[in-house]
């Protein structure tokens, strides 16, 4: 009987991304929710059904310990860094970072000290404001906040984001060009239409079609390969270091060896390796949802989480405004970042057609891969710095 378990709930755990996917393709109401809230949804049912088997923590723990590890690499290896408009790039980053820092402080002081692990839960919104769901998968490794007040934060984060996001495509961006006494962008020629086009049907595009072939196994046995290399030089380099400093320098050398092999050109070149290292997030998303226990939610904390998302949303948006018009960097950049930083790369090009400003595009998705490759840094720095205030 507990093989059969076994198998059901990683039947479960693997398949589960897959049905959410094939939802949000199908149906349109799915699409703007997002895998990752599916997900959050499944598992949180999944996990407060009251005959759960009791195989199901030790399969939750494996899944939520072995999919990050291997998921930062695979989503860091596509990543190219380029020299290319370096400077604007530079104060972009320095602003939304700078943002970040400021806007989690302000909120921890006024409601995150108020949260069980407030310092560990704003050095995951430091990662995840900066880099993505990547980051406060990776921060949530290290830190192993209570189950409850991750999803929690993950829940209420999907919701504020998308109010962002709505905010910003409709009226937001007018606003700053308005603020900023900037003239709104030139209409997009029909080539770059085509573009942008081109860049939003690839977001939207199947990333698993032909996995399956030949030429899509033998890119698949490429990925794994090289992330387990990674893994197992990482898992080498905390040897020397306290077992309690084992997960911080462990997700730390994998992201830093991630990053690294990113410009070797011949792992750079493997297509399929962000979307598999996603899929591993959505397995993780569901198990760690799995672990949440309900009939022990305090309501009280929910409200204060959402008071500190918040701030760190609307409040690093701001700043970024205002410190990106002090180093002189135009509206349509800054929005296109702040995108980049609060909602992950994939959500850019949207941005920029919104726009109708197809010259921030590289700007928008450059911010976003810094924040991938910085995020995890930045979030332990964040909470160590949280703790002693």
């Amino acid at each position: 009987m507990a093989i059969i378990n076994y198998t059901l709930i990683t039947l479960i755990f693997v398949l589960a991304p897959a049905l959410a996917i094939w939802l949000c393709r199908r149906f349109t109401l799915f699409e703007k929710l997002g895998p990752i809230m599916l997900l959050y949804a499944f598992g949180i049912i999944l996990g407060n059904i009251p005959w759960k088997p009791a195989e199901m923590p030790l399969m939750q723990e494996l899944a939520t310990s072995v999919t990050i590890p291997l998921a930062i690499p695979m989503m860091l290896f596509g990543c190219h860094f380029t020299l290319k408009e370096a400077s604007l790039q530079l104060k972009v980053c320095i602003s939304g970072f700078l943002s970040v820092l400021i806007a989690v402080v302000v909120g921890y002081l006024l409601y995150g000290k108020d949260i069980p692990e407030g310092a560990e839960i704003g050095g995951i919104m430091s990662g995840m404001y900066t880099g993505g769901m990547l980051n406060a998968a990776a921060l949530q490794s290290i830190f192993r906040v209570e189950e409850q007040s991750y999803i929690i934060m993950c829940s209420y984060d999907v919701v504020i984001s998308f109010l962002y996001l709505v905010f910003l495509v409709s009226v937001g961006y007018k606003l700053f060009r308005w603020l900023y006494r900037e003239k709104s962008a030139s209409t997009l020629s029909a080539e770059e239409q085509a573009e942008l086009e081109r860049q939003i049907a690839e977001q939207k595009r199947n990333p698993y079609a032909g996995l399956w072939s030949r030429s899509g196994m033998k890119e698949l046995a490429k990925i794994v390969g090289v992330t387990i290399i990674a893994v197992g030089l990482s898992a080498a380099a905390t040897l020397p270091f306290p077992d309690e400093w084992f997960m911080v320098i462990f997700i730390l050398t994998v992201s830093t060896l991630g990053i690294a092999c990113s410009f070797i050109k011949p792992i750079r070149r493997l297509e399929r390796s962000f979307d598999i290292g996603m899929y591993l997030i959505y397995i993780f998303s569901i198990a760690m949802a799995s672990m949440a226990d309900f009939s022990e939610l305090n309501l009280s904390e929910g409200v204060n989480q959402i008071l500190f998302l918040c701030i760190a949303v609307f409040g690093s948006m701001l700043l970024h405004a205002l410190f990106c018009r002090f180093m002189r960097v135009e509206a349509d950049a800054m929005v296109a970042s702040s995108v980049a930083f609060i909602n992950s790369p994939p959500f850019v090009p949207m941005m920029v057609v919104a726009m109708k400003n197809k010259s921030v595009l590289i700007v928008g998705l450059g911010a976003g891969i810094v924040g991938y490759a910085a995020g995890n840094y930045f979030g332990v720095v964040m909470a160590k710095l949280l703790a002693m205030i």
